[in-house]
C-alpha cells in the first residue's frame, strides 16, 4: 500500500460532533430533488481550461455566451462568467465476465467477496489498501448519485466522445456498474465491459454487460481491443496517468476514443466568499497533503490532457464545468446541478475522509469525524459561492 504513516498531522481544533441529524439537514430550499435520469438540461455553469490554476478569490470574469468551454490544440478556449448567486433567499450481486481478459482477475470466488471492515465502514479486500474509499452501500449510493451529477453536466450524455457506434466498449474503475448498463442499453449491439476492484455491481444486467475485478493499474492482457474506452471519478486512485493512459492507447484501435471524466476537489469561488481559513479551503488543503503521501494525488485533473497527448492521442478536445456545492445559484439550471451536489458530496464525505484521514494523515477517529462533520456543515453555507470543477475530455487514437 503506498501510504505514508511519517510525520502525522494534527487535524484542526474542532467541536464536539453534532447529531447525525444535523450533519446531514438543510433547509426546504436546499432538498435534492427525486432521481430522474432523463432530467433535460438546459444551461451549463463552465470555465475555461484557461482558468484552471485560478484562486479562489478570482475576479468576476467577463460576460460570455452560456455553455460548455470546448479547447482543442488549436484553438484557446473562451472565457466563461462566473456564476451568479441568489439575490435573496431564506437562510432558515455480479456479472462477471471471463477471468483470462487481464492478468491479475481473480477467478476464486471467495477471495473476490471478501471484504474488510473499519471504524464501520466495508471496503475491498482484494489488493487491500490500493483504494481508499469504502464500498458498502453507502459509498455506492454516492457514485449513483454522482452518474446522475454527471449526466446533468454533460446534457444528458453518457459521454462526449464523437464516436457514432461504438461496438467494443471498456469503463474503468466502474463502481457500481451504472455507467456500462446504461450503455449497454444504449448500445444494444455492443459489447460493454466494466472493471472494478470491488465486486458492488448487481447480478441483473443487460446481456451485453460484463464485469471483471482487477486493477486497472496492472498490466492488461486484453485479447480483443476497444474502439471506446470510458475513465471516470478515478480521483485519487492512480499513481501513473500517463502510464494509465499509455495502457488505453495500446488497447483502442486505431480511430478509437479515450472519454475521461474527473472532478478537481479544490474548492473555488469567483467573488471572495470563499476564504482560505474556511472549511472547505482546509478540505482542499488536508487532501492535497493526504493524496501526496498517498502517492495518488487528487490534483493531477489539469494535466490529464497533456498526458493524453503525451501517449500519442490527437484531437484532444476538454470542456471544464464549474460545479456549485449547493443550490446557490440564481440561475435554475445550475442550482438543481448545485442541490444533487450538495446530496452527492453529503453522502460521500465519510467515505472519502476516514481511510486517508486516519492511516495515512494519522488522525484519530474521532479527529476524523469531527473535520468531516465541519465539511458537511460547511457545504451549507449558501452565502459562501464555492464549487470545484470538472474536466473532461475526449482524444483519438490515430490511423
Amino acid at each position: 500500500m503506498a501510504t505514508s504513516q511519517a510525520g502525522n498531522t494534527a487535524a484542526p481544533h474542532a467541536s464536539a460532533l453534532p447529531t447525525q441529524a444535523e450533519q446531514v439537514s438543510t433547509s426546504t430550499d436546499e432538498a435534492a430533488p427525486a432521481a430522474t435520469a432523463d432530467a433535460s438540461p438546459t444551461s451549463q455553469g463552465v470555465v475555461s481550461a484557461s482558468e484552471q490554476q485560478g484562486s479562489a478569490e478570482a475576479a468576476p470574469m467577463p460576460t460570455t455566451s452560456a455553455g460548455p468551454s470546448t479547447t482543442t490544440e488549436h484553438d484557446p478556449a473562451p472565457i466563461q462568467p462566473p456564476i451568479q448567486p441568489e439575490s435573496d433567499f431564506d437562510s432558515s450481486d455480479s456479472a462477471y465476465g471471463d477471468s483470462d481478459h487481464l492478468s491479475d482477475t481473480t477467478s476464486i470466488p471467495s477471495t473476490i467477496w471478501k471484504h474488510r471492515y473499519e471504524n464501520g465502514r466495508r471496503y475491498h479486500k482484494f489488493r487491500e489498501g490500493e483504494y481508499w474509499g469504502p464500498n458498502d452501500e453507502v459509498q455506492n449510493d454516492q457514485l449513483d448519485i454522482a452518474h446522475h451529477l454527471f449526466l446533468l453536466l454533460l446534457d444528458n450524455k453518457l459521454h462526449l466522445a464523437p464516436i457514432q457506434n461504438p461496438q467494443n466498449i471498456l469503463d474503468l474503475g466502474c463502481g457500481t456498474g451504472i455507467w456500462c448498463m446504461d450503455m449497454a442499453d444504449e448500445h444494444p449491439g455492443a459489447t460493454i465491459t466494466g472493471v472494478d476492484l470491488s465486486p458492488i455491481q448487481p447480478s441483473f444486467t443487460p446481456p451485453n454487460c460484463k464485469f471483471e475485478i482487477d486493477d486497472v493499474t496492472s498490466p492488461w492482457t486484453f485479447s480483443s481491443t476497444f474502439d471506446l474506452i470510458n475513465i471516470r471519478a478515478l480521483y485519487g486512485s492512480i499513481a501513473s496517468w500517463p502510464a494509465l493512459f499509455a495502457q488505453c492507447h495500446a488497447h483502442l484501435i486505431p480511430g478509437g476514443y479515450l472519454h475521461s471524466l474527473e472532478m478537481s476537489i479544490q474548492f473555488k469561488s469567483d467573488d471572495g466568499t470563499l476564504t482560505p481559513t474556511h472549511i472547505l479551503s482546509q478540505w482542499s488543503d488536508v487532501f492535497h497533503e493526504a493524496s501526496r503521501r498517498f502517492g495518488k494525488s487528487f490534483f493531477e485533473v489539469w494535466h490529464l490532457p497533456q498526458y493524453a497527448r503525451d501517449a500519442g492521442f490527437v484531437d484532444v478536445v476538454e470542456n471544464v464545468y464549474k460545479v456549485p456545492v449547493n443550490g446557490w445559484p440564481a440561475d435554475p439550471r445550475m442550482k438543481e446541478i448545485g442541490r444533487w451536489n450538495f446530496l452527492h458530496c453529503t453522502q460521500g464525505a465519510e467515505g472519502w475522509g476516514l481511510f486517508l484521514l486516519t492511516k495515512v494523515m494519522g488522525w484519530s477517529v474521532e479527529e476524523a469525524q469531527v473535520f468531516i462533520a465541519k465539511f458537511r456543515n460547511g457545504l451549507k453555507e449558501r452565502r459562501v459561492h464555492a464549487y470545484f470543477e470538472v474536466v473532461q475530455f475526449s482524444a483519438r487514437k490515430p490511423l
